[in-house]
């Protein structure tokens, strides 16, 4: 039998993306409409915006914990949240939840290393690409990590809050992002992080001059791998 994946779900764009990805590559590995038994939870996304906004990231980890406690009454047997930013809140709590999680940043990293690239650009919103979770994930499997210029950052993040979280996918957007990312391989950067659970929304490997880490995918697969385990 599978392990009972729970789900904090954060934004419903990246959340429902890991959802399906999670059931429809499930059937890969358990037969056709297979996939382990699923969990979801989520506070209203302004909760967690609230403390984003605020930098009050241990209240925002106390919320990530009441959740793993109502998914552990539903049996669920370990956590995962496809929202990449919230893993700065996660590193102060993990140790207090009932569940083990899967950290989003581990698997990519992990990733990484399968891959063998060495230099990565970070994509993803203000918060995350300015906070420790990849760079501290990153540096510990000695891989550098890089973060577009100032105000590169801020027309990315206004991109996922304006368009992206609300699943509205424009072209002129994904040109963008495909420029910064062809900027940063002629800078020598050998990999780029969808480091925003939406943005895999907007760019592919097929869209991206770089290899590309979604981290809403992988974080998936994980959790798949791990339940079968």
């Amino acid at each position: 039998m599978s392990k009972h994946i729970g789900i904090v779900a954060v934004s419903s764009e990246g959340a429902a993306l890991c959802y399906r990805t999670i059931c429809l590559e499930g059937s890969k590995l358990m037969g056709t409409h297979g996939h382990p038994e699923i969990t979801m939870h989520t506070f209203p996304f302004q909760d967690y915006v609230k403390f984003i906004e605020a930098d009050q990231w241990q209240e925002l980890g106390d919320l990530m914990l009441e959740s793993a406690r109502k998914l552990s009454k539903t049996g669920v047997d370990f956590v995962i949240s496809p929202d990449n930013a919230v893993h700065q809140s996660l590193d102060m709590v993990r140790q207090l939840s009932p569940l083990p999680w899967l950290h989003i940043a581990e698997v990519v990293a992990d990733e990484a290393v399968d891959r063998g690239l060495k230099r990565l650009v970070v994509f993803g919103t203000r918060w995350l690409m300015e906070g420790p979770v990849y760079a501290t994930k990153l540096s510990a499997r000695n891989i550098q990590c890089e973060i577009p210029g100032p105000d590169v950052r801020n027309e990315i993040d206004r991109i996922i809050w304006m368009e992206l979280v609300k699943g509205s996918i424009e072209i002129n957007s994904r040109q963008y992002f495909q420029e910064i990312i062809l900027h940063h391989k002629r800078h020598g950067c050998d990999g780029v992080v969808l480091g925003c659970t939406e943005i895999p929304l907007l760019i592919t490997e097929k869209d991206s001059a770089l290899p590309v880490l979604d981290s809403t995918r992988l974080l998936a697969r994980a959790a798949l791998k791990y339940a079968l385990a």
